[in-house]
């Protein structure tokens, strides 16, 4: 089976200094995924510069700050960006497919399978899907930066080996390294703990919306679904090739997770949870590690308005996220019997359908 690898692409790659986009760097990073392609990889592309493609076009003088302006801008921009890709893979021979989204579109387990297959056929015709945010219509991409996250979804949702995220500095260092000599590259990252996250700085350049930390928070996202990242710089013939292969000039984020089912990928980071509750230290214990369902008596608060059948995240008491699970109650239900035994739920509700608040089926792990 073919290496399966997406890559990604940030805005500050893609663009020049004024802001326009760079059609000289488009078509090199066409020639790097080209060149993937024909050693025998399938090869995705997740692209941001939208926004940055199109402002000028459009006749701002700076990048834009009010949302509908860069809805505005994006609306241009995505049709140069996507004719700019067009025609630089082209010349290698190869279709590029434009594939659209928004963070709802991942909501919907039947969009996801929707995508997917879209997807399968594409690779299955040797063309590049490319995908970007729907910036025209979407508020959450131009709030949260830089289709970081985007490119991780993606990577769980195809079971990708690799996800490359390209962008304009080398990698996660101890330090700022444009204003600290003495910073440190992270070469590999096996875990990302609130050290990593306390290091992450912000957005490193004026044209991308995007910073190191979602960049950090898109590699948890695929790390735990089995995808191992590589943040870092392509900026020679070979870059890309080298990165997928170990020996990028950036930081790889290490997973010895195997790829998750669909279901779980959609209810661990696509799913919108409605509700939450807090459990006891027994019933953290259970769910994260004995691989238990929920039971009510492990229930100690319950927050928020959902149905049977709803997404709701499970904390613990000191308010750390658990994982998320497809509740069995309503929240009124729920609230009756929360930390009553067994024998005690029968005998408050008049049906009981399942005993679990959450059955360990229905049930992803995210600490």
């Amino acid at each position: 089976m073919p290496s399966r690898v997406v890559v990604k692409i940030g805005s500050s790659s893609l663009t020049s200094v004024e802001g326009g986009l760079n059609r000289d760097a488009v078509a090199f990073f066409a020639g790097e995924i080209a060149a993937l392609i024909k050693a025998g990889c399938e090869v995705l592309l997740v692209t941001s510069g939208a926004v940055a493609a199109g402002f000028r076009a459009i006749g701002y003088s700076f990048r834009p700050k009010l949302l509908h302006e860069k809805q505005a801008a994006a609306s241009v921009g995505q049709a140069l960006l996507m004719q700019a890709y067009q025609e630089a893979f082209a010349s290698h021979g190869i279709t590029a497919a434009q594939i659209l989204l928004t963070r709802t579109d991942f909501c919907s387990r039947k969009r996801m399978n929707n995508a997917s297959m879209t997807v399968e056929e594409l690779l299955k015709q040797g063309a590049v899907p490319i995908f970007n945010e729907n910036d025209t219509v979407s508020v959450d991409e131009l709030k949260f930066g830089d289709n970081d996250t985007l490119s991780a979804l993606v990577a769980n949702l195809v079971k990708a080996q690799h996800l490359l995220i390209l962008t304009d500095t080398d990698g996660l260092y101890t330090a700022d390294p444009r204003n600290n000599p003495n910073a440190i590259r992270f070469d590999h990252v096996g875990e990302i703990t609130e050290e990593i996250y306390s290091i992450a700085g912000g957005a490193g350049s004026s044209v991308g919306t995007g910073g190191m930390r979602s960049k950090v928070d898109a590699a948890k996202i695929a790390t735990r679904g089995g995808v191992p990242v590589f943040v870092g710089r392509v900026t020679e013939n070979g870059d890309l090739r080298s990165a997928m292969e170990g020996r990028g000039k950036g930081t790889y984020f290490d997973t010895e997770l195997h790829s998750l089912p669909m279901k779980k990928q959609w209810l661990g980071f696509m799913s919108t949870p409605l509700g939450t509750l807090y459990v006891d230290r027994g019933a953290e214990e259970a769910l994260v590690h004995g691989g238990h369902s929920l039971l009510p008596v492990g229930v100690k608060q319950v927050e928020g308005q959902f149905h049977a059948g709803d997404v709701v995240e499970v904390l613990n008491l000191e308010g750390t996220v658990c994982g998320r699970g497809i509740v069995n109650y309503d929240d009124e239900q729920l609230r009756r019997i929360q930390g009553l035994g067994s024998a005690e739920v029968i005998r408050t509700l008049d049906t009981v359908h399942r005993l679990e608040v959450i059955h360990r089926d229905e049930w992803i792990t995210l600490k």
